[in-house]
């Protein structure tokens, strides 16, 4: 991707709300972007670019900086499937109307 021009703008806004959280989480815990850079394996560029919210940042990045800041457990909430109220909507769509009762002819020892 080249830029943030073919993505859609509530995209582009969150990927900048994203990186301007990864830059106070940082500057709260008053590393600079070299010590950041240091402690997630990465170049000061690459922590700019995810600090200004560039699309093209690699999630590992944000993964390791989610590590670093010890809010690793946050990004497994991302998408919480027991609370994904429209993928289980979606799932009661599916479900049938009436569930009646297999008409196999029990086997020799089964109840």
């Amino acid at each position: 991707m080249n830029g943030t021009d073919t993505l859609p703008l509530p995209v582009t806004r969150s990927l900048a709300r994203l990186g301007q959280a990864m830059s106070l989480a940082r500057r709260r815990r008053h590393f600079s972007q070299q010590d950041l850079a240091e402690r997630i394996g990465a170049s000061v560029t690459t922590v700019r670019r995810m600090e200004a919210g560039h699309p093209g940042t690699a999630l590992v990045h944000f993964a390791r900086a989610m590590q670093v800041f010890g809010e690793l457990g946050q990004l497994d909430q991302l998408l919480d499937t027991p609370q994904d109220t429209i993928g289980l909507a979606l799932m009661d769509e599916q479900l049938p109307q009436r569930v009646r009762k297999s008409r196999k002819t029990p086997e020799s020892g089964a109840f």
